[in-house]
């Protein structure tokens, strides 16, 4: 296939990714077994059973589900996602502002943790078998292990309460105006949720790159290098990380899925702001239109991931643009 064809078909699957998502995102909300009026209803406020079915019929709850999810997509077509019940604003609204901060908080931690991980895993096949070898593989194999939330409280309880050297929470200072808010104030607020999940997304790529350039290592090649007297730091620079780049770059972006999941529970373990705090509530309150929203966003996100993953293949690896543009099948994330 060429090029075009290569992004076309790409394309097509990444729709029918997100359609696959909003179908099976509407089916488990039809059964789970939260009542979405008794979330809309306050506990100090008992409604009566006429006020019940009024909110049911204002909301469309009494609809049939394929009915409703019919409505819903075809808003969707025209730039709808509905209202969310428990913000009482437009979703795309509330996705909007909740996102950017959420965004940023990722990127950050993407970018963190994709380097430093690979720069772990490097060091450890370079010096196979060292006490740092030893030291960076324990290290991994506990963080591949504890859970995002359980990383985050032990990092809250550390940084901002026996150290009391950054905020115990919140994306902003408490009392300051939002147009009042600096990005210094911002950037300080998010160093501990950024750290956690930094701190726990270095494992995978770590221990992959790792093993792969252990394998670039025990290569025919390589030791045809030592033999001709190359340093090993110069082997790895000229022989190491252009094998090893292709695999790290794929896993980077496979781990956006992770780092999303990540951040929904470390933003509700620092108070932190974002889309993980409104994809709990959503779920909680069973708030459909917003939860249909989150889940969208969530899913074009990871898309966006991957094929941006599958459109830098050809630039890392000539060999794959080779293949490209001879018209040969090629393989993606």
């Amino acid at each position: 296939m060429n090029y075009a064809s290569y992004l076309l078909k790409t394309l097509l699957r990444g729709i029918s990714i997100l359609a696959a998502v909003a179908v099976l995102t509407f089916v488990l909300s039809q059964i789970s077994p939260v009542d979405p009026v008794e979330t809309l209803i306050e506990a100090e406020s008992p409604a009566s059973p006429e006020q019940r079915a009024a909110i049911a019929a204002y909301w469309g709850l009494y609809d049939p589900p394929l009915e409703r999810f019919v409505k819903w997509a075809g808003a969707l077509l025209h730039g709808d996602m509905g209202v969310s019940a428990y913000f009482r604003q437009p979703v795309a609204d509330v996705i909007r502002v909740h996102f950017a901060n959420s965004l940023l908080l990722m990127s950050v931690s993407w970018v963190l943790s994709g380097v430093i991980g690979f720069v772990l895993g490097v060091a450890a096949a370079a010096y196979r078998g060292s006490l740092l070898d030893r030291g960076i593989k324990t290290y991994c194999l506990l963080m591949a292990s504890a859970p995002a939330f359980w990383v985050g409280l032990l990092v809250l309880m550390v940084f901002a309460v026996w150290l009391d050297l950054f905020p115990i929470g919140l994306g902003t200072p408490i009392g300051v105006a939002a147009a009042d808010v600096t990005w210094g104030d911002r950037l300080y607020h998010l160093v501990l949720p950024a750290l956690t999940l930094s701190l726990t997304g270095v494992s995978q790529i770590a221990l992959h790159t790792r093993q792969k350039l252990m394998d670039v290592l025990a290569s025919d090649y390589v030791l045809f290098a030592k033999a001709r007297g190359e340093h090993l730091w110069g082997i790895i620079r000229r022989h190491g990380l252009r094998n090893i780049l292709l695999p790290a770059v794929t896993l980077q972006f496979g781990s956006i899925s992770e780092i999303f999941g990540g951040s929904v529970l470390v933003e509700n373990v620092f108070s932190y702001t974002g889309l993980g705090q409104v994809a709990m509530l959503a779920g909680t309150k069973l708030d459909l239109p917003l939860l249909m929203g989150v889940a969208l966003c969530s899913g074009l996100f990871v898309f966006v991931g991957n094929m941006t993953a599958n459109l830098l293949y050809p630039i890392i690896d000539p060999r794959i643009a080779q293949s490209l543009r001879e018209g040969e099948p090629t393989h993606d994330c």
